[in-house]
């Protein structure tokens, strides 16, 4: 009897240890579920991809949606995850809100979540919450970056004037950031009216207009604030379109292709860069050292990489090309 248990326990020990030599030569699969299609999110899965290869993982990329919103980003979010295959998945999710059960849902699953670009709730995945299960959010400091905006448009209308920021979403993280710190920025100067905010739902034909019905309702304006991608290009289009390029000063977010070529034709004035392919390199860095137990959380469950500032004066400069978002 002594023989046979000693047997059983050689054969548990080699299973045992086979299963771990499996487990450690199992290739990681992370999946990235951006948030729609564009430059940003493009440039976010090159840093991702990049990051996976020389880390040895495989990167599995879910669709791009067409539109923002969770109406076209959670089927597409569910039917990546329903693979079965996913170790962890980092996502920019298109809601604070919406999107925190369908996330929740995939966290008590066994999925580890990281969230980029955006974030659920208000962004403290630290505090006992229905949204504190993350294991971190890696993305701008959207605050201080529309506070940087707001500062610089000041100066570029002489502290003095009405402006107005063309916005997207109501509901999303990033956006709200942007505009609340672009307020903050602008009510250090008594002299500025901010008499507009507007929200185009990630449309830039809408966001075109929406800048030209307030330019017709006010004419004085002297400055536009495109707080991303599809806001920013509709705005300056619609300043160009009006004769009014130079005259009214437009600020934007995102350096996309376009925004730098107005930049360097003069039919834009600054463009904010976040760093969209050290976003997505990040959260495949930290994925891996979770999933490997190099780390067990991620301090503050927060990591927030900076931002490149583009102007007339350092558009051209070798070092800033950069920081332009790729298609």
């Amino acid at each position: 009897m002594k023989k046979v248990a000693v047997c059983a326990a050689v054969v548990s020990l080699a299973f045992i240890l086979a299963f771990s030599a499996v487990a450690q030569d199992k290739t990681l699969k992370l999946a990235f579920m951006p948030g729609v299609a564009d430059p940003f999110y493009f440039t976010m899965e090159k840093g991702a991809q990049a990051k996976a290869k020389e880390l040895g993982v495989e990167l599995i990329v879910g669709q791009y949606p067409g539109s923002w919103g969770p109406e076209a980003q959670v089927p597409i979010l569910e039917a990546l995850v329903a693979r079965g295959d996913i170790d962890l998945l980092f996502t920019a999710p298109t809601s604070t809100e919406a999107l925190i059960p369908v996330l929740k849902k995939i966290s008590d699953s066994g999925i580890p979540v990281i969230t980029v670009d955006t974030y659920i709730g208000d962004g403290d995945y630290t505090k006992e919450s229905d949204y504190s299960f993350p294991l971190a959010f890696i993305g701008t400091d959207n605050t201080k970056g529309g506070m940087v905006v707001a500062e610089a448009m000041a100066k570029m209308i002489g502290e003095k004037g009405k402006v107005m920021i063309e916005n997207t979403n109501p509901d999303v993280s990033s956006v709200m950031g942007r505009e609340k710190g672009f307020m903050e920025g602008m009510a250090k100067y008594p002299g500025i009216e901010v008499v507009a905010v507007e929200y185009c739902l990630d449309n830039q034909e809408k966001a075109q207009a929406q800048v030209a019905a307030v330019l017709q309702k006010y004419p004085d304006l002297a400055g536009v604030f495109g707080v991303n991608v599809f806001s920013a290009q509709g705005a300056y289009r619609a300043i160009v379109n009006s004769g009014l390029g130079g005259a009214v000063k437009v600020a934007t977010w995102d350096a996309t292709e376009d925004l730098i070529n107005a930049l360097k034709n003069g039919e834009n004035d600054l463009v904010l860069a976040q760093m969209p392919a050290e976003i997505g390199s990040l959260a495949v860095e930290y994925g891996v050292k979770y999933l490997k137990g190099e780390i067990t959380e991620i301090p503050n469950k927060k990591v927030v990489p900076g931002f490149f500032v583009f102007t007339p004066e350092n558009v051209n400069d070798p070092d800033a090309q950069q920081y332009i978002y790729s298609k």
